[in-house]
C-alpha cells in the first residue's frame, strides 16, 4: 500500500524525466493500493491549471477515481497538532509534513522524488525502488 506523493504523478502527466520509471510503477501496482492525498490531488489541479491543461487533469481524475480505484486521503483539523510536530521534528514544511502524517497514520509507504522524506523515520522509496 502506497502514498503516492504530487511529484510522482506529475513526473508521469507532464511527461517528465523519470515518467518512465513512474509509468511502471502504476501499472505493476493496482490503483486499490495506490493512496493521494487532497493536498496533493489539489496541488496537481493547480499546476495542471497553470500549465492550461485541463484535459490532462480530467484524464487524471477518471484513470484515478473513476475507472481506478485509487483512495483519497484527507486529514482533519484535529491532525494539524502532530502535522506540526513532524514539521518541528524532521524539518519538513507544510504539504510534506501532511504527506508524511497521512502515510503515518494510514501504514502507507512513501512514494517521491522528494529527498526531504529522508531524513524521517518513514523514508520514501522512488517508484523503480518500490517495486523491488
Amino acid at each position: 500500500m502506497y502514498l503516492v506523493d504530487t511529484n510522482v504523478w506529475l513526473e508521469a502527466l507532464l511527461d517528465q524525466e523519470r515518467s518512465q520509471d513512474v509509468r511502471l510503477f502504476l501499472t505493476a501496482v493496482p490503483s486499490s493500493d495506490l493512496h493521494i492525498t487532497d493536498f496533493a490531488f489539489h496541488s496537481i489541479g493547480l499546476v495542471l491549471s497553470r500549465l492550461h491543461r485541463p484535459d490532462t487533469f480530467l484524464r487524471f481524475v477518471e484513470d484515478l477515481f473513476v475507472d481506478g480505484s485509487t483512495t483519497l486521503i484527507h486529514l482533519t483539523p484535529e491532525e494539524m497538532r502532530p502535522l506540526v510536530a513532524a514539521m518541528e521534528r524532521f524539518s519538513l514544511d507544510f504539504d510534506d509534513a501532511y504527506q508524511y502524517l497521512a502515510a503515518q497514520t494510514h501504514q502507507l509507504t512513501m512514494v517521491s522524488f522528494d529527498m526531504d522524506f529522508d531524513r524521517t523515520d518513514l523514508g520514501r522509496k522512488a517508484p523503480a525502488e518500490a517495486l523491488l
